[in-house]
C-alpha cells in the first residue's frame, strides 16, 4: 500500500489489497483482498469493494456503494451514493434439495464500467453489462444490457434517451454525414460523433 493512502481508522482494508498514492477511504469502508485501486480516488463512507475488483484513477465513489466481485472500473468514473453492483443473474441462497449454495455454484456475471462514465444515486447494474465511456445513468435506474459510449440511460429497465457530453450536458444532433452524427453541446461547443444507428435508437 503506497505511504500516501488515506485510511479512516474505522475502515477495514486488506493488507492484501493495491491502493496508490493520494487515495482516501473513508468511515466505515470494507476493502477486501486482491482488490486493486488506482490514484487520487474517494471513497466515501460505507463503500464494499469485493475481493478482486479493479478500480482505475481518479474515482469518485459515493457513500454506501456495493462493488461486487467481476467489476472492473477505468479510470475517472463517478459512482453516487447506494449504486449496487451485481454480479449473478440467478440467485439462489440454497439448492433445490435445500442445502446451502457453495463459492463456486453460479456463473459470475462481469461488469465493465468504461473511462469518464458517471452512475446516478440508487442506480442497480446488472451482471454481464458494458457501460461505455462518458455514459450517464439516471438515478434509479436498473441497467439490464449494455450502454454506449456517450448513452444516457433511465428508467427500469434503463433506456436510451439522448447522448451526453464528457461536461454532462445533453448533446444535440448535427449533421449526418457518412453514417454519423455530427453531435455538438451548445455548452461547451464540444462536437462528438455518434452512429447514426445508436442515435435512431433513442427513445
Amino acid at each position: 500500500m503506497h505511504p500516501n493512502v488515506r485510511i479512516h481508522p474505522t475502515a477495514e482494508v486488506s493488507d492484501q489489497a493495491s491502493i496508490g498514492s493520494g487515495t482516501s477511504i473513508w468511515h466505515q469502508c470494507q476493502i477486501r483482498q486482491d482488490v486493486e485501486i488506482g490514484t487520487h480516488c474517494i471513497f466515501g463512507k460505507g463503500v464494499y469493494v469485493d475481493f478482486g475488483v479493479r478500480i482505475g484513477n481518479n474515482v469518485k465513489v459515493q457513500n454506501y456503494v456495493s462493488i461486487y466481485h467481476g467489476v472492473e472500473i477505468e479510470d475517472g468514473v463517478f459512482i453516487g451514493p447506494h449504486v449496487c453492483f451485481t454480479n449473478d443473474n440467478l440467485p439462489r441462497a440454497i439448492n433445490a434439495d435445500g442445502t446451502l449454495k457453495s463459492a463456486d455454484d453460479w456463473v459470475l456475471g462481469r461488469i465493465l464500467v468504461k473511462r469518464g462514465a458517471s452512475l446516478g444515486a440508487n442506480s442497480t447494474i446488472l451482471p454481464k453489462v458494458v457501460i461505455g465511456a462518458w455514459a450517464l445513468v439516471g438515478s434509479g435506474a436498473v441497467v439490464t444490457k449494455d450502454v454506449p459510449d456517450y448513452g444516457l440511460v433511465v428508467g427500469n429497465p434503463a433506456r436510451l434517451i439522448g447522448f451526453v457530453c464528457p461536461c454532462g450536458q445533453r448533446l444535440q444532433p448535427g449533421e449526418v454525414q457518412d453514417g454519423m452524427v455530427h453531435a455538438h453541446c451548445s455548452h461547451c461547443g464540444e462536437i462528438i460523433d455518434i452512429s447514426l444507428e445508436l442515435w435512431r435508437k433513442v427513445e
